[in-house]
């Protein structure tokens, strides 16, 4: 097949979207297809050119790849490095190039990636594309409506409010006590959360949410061990544990290798694991996610289950956790990759 794979773009993510496009590009290539990596907003070229024949010249095309940095990227500095200056998200020739290819990949995370938009575009443009659809995506993006919906499920999750920034509130105002997690609304990877733990660190952790968002999420930090669980067509993978070498799992700890000490499958009674992976599978059910997606989770000391939030395009990186999980099962990354694809493109049957 001829497939695009897209990332890059302009959220906090996007420096961790190249490294899972980087991976899926050189995977599916192993299975023979013709892939092509292309940063979505950065686009091919300076303005229209002729693509045809573009796939057979895909690797030469194909965007090169480094490591992730330790911080979230400087995207105003992205966007004025782009040469046409365009007030347009999608780069030049990128739609044409992704309704020239049998699936789009979209190794995107973040905002314009996980948040339905992306979806909802390629559908108006006829775009076959991996993940699932804008509305689910849209949801499962947005943490509070995830959390509400979660409650109204019966599916576990911390207490928490939202807050607007018109609407900045103190912290005996919220209803809530220390120590408690403050993070954006609609952000990934952990960039801008904080732990607090004193009113000092309130007014710190709100100025640095909003610094990526108007809303933001408070709930009670809840003390214990760090899961996740991958769910592949409605089907949740083993459950993986994250233990941090130092801290939390913020945005270095995901992505510098050796910073946290991760088992799969995690070190756990059966019917914890169980009632893990259900809460999963029932999550991704609430919010309508199809093909492939990834819970997060938190347990206590009680051994109390807690679903944090869904992930709708899990990171495919050297160090991420759904391919670990698909590995406990035996399916190769490749193999993941592949599967992602063929499910993905079961949508348009």
């Amino acid at each position: 097949m001829n497939i695009v794979v897209l990332a890059g773009g302009l959220s906090t993510e996007r420096d961790v979207s190249f490294a899972t496009g980087d991976m899926v590009a050189k995977a599916l290539r192993r299975k023979g297809h013709k892939v092509i990596l292309t940063d979505v907003f950065m686009g091919m070229g300076d303005g229209p050119m002729d693509l045809t024949d573009i796939f057979e010249k895909s690797r030469e095309v194909s965007i090169a790849v480094s490591g992730i940095p330790t911080v979230a990227p400087d995207l105003e500095a992205v966007k004025k490095s782009r040469k046409d200056q365009s007030d347009c998200f999608f780069g030049p020739n990128i739609i044409e190039l992704c309704r020239m290819a049998d699936i789009v990949f979209i190794a995107l995370h973040g905002a314009n990636g996980e948040d339905g938009r992306i979806q909802a575009a390629f559908d108006l443009f006829g775009i076959k594309y991996t993940g699932t659809d804008y509305l689910s995506s849209a949801m499962a993006m947005d943490k509070e409506l995830t959390k509400e919906l979660f409650r109204a499920n019966h599916i576990p999750t911390p207490c928490g409010v939202s807050m607007e920034k018109s609407a900045r509130a103190a912290l005996k105002d919220t209803g809530l006590t220390l120590p408690i997690v403050v993070k954006p609304c609609r952000g990934g990877s952990s960039v801008g959360v904080s732990i607090v733990r004193s009113q000092q660190e309130y007014e710190a952790a709100l100025d640095t949410a909003f610094q990526y968002e108007n809303q933001v999420i408070l709930e009670d930090y809840i003390e214990g061990r760090e899961f996740s669980v991958g769910v592949l067509e409605g089907k949740a993978l083993p459950v993986i544990e994250i233990a941090p070498v130092e801290g939390f799992y913020d945005y270095k700890n995901k992505y510098k290798a050796g910073s946290a000490v991760e088992t799969c499958p995690a070190d756990l009674p059966a019917e914890i694991s169980g009632e893990m992976q259900r809460y999963a599978e029932e999550a991704v059910k609430v919010l309508g996610l199809r093909t492939y997606s990834r819970m997060d989770f938190l347990m206590n000391g009680g051994n109390e289950i807690f679903c944090l939030e869904a992930n709708t395009l899990p990171g495919m990186t050297p160090t991420s956790l759904l391919p670990q999980e698909a590995g406990a099962v035996g399916m190769s990354f490749e193999d993941l990759c592949q599967k992602i694809v063929e499910i993905s493109l079961d949508k348009w049957k």
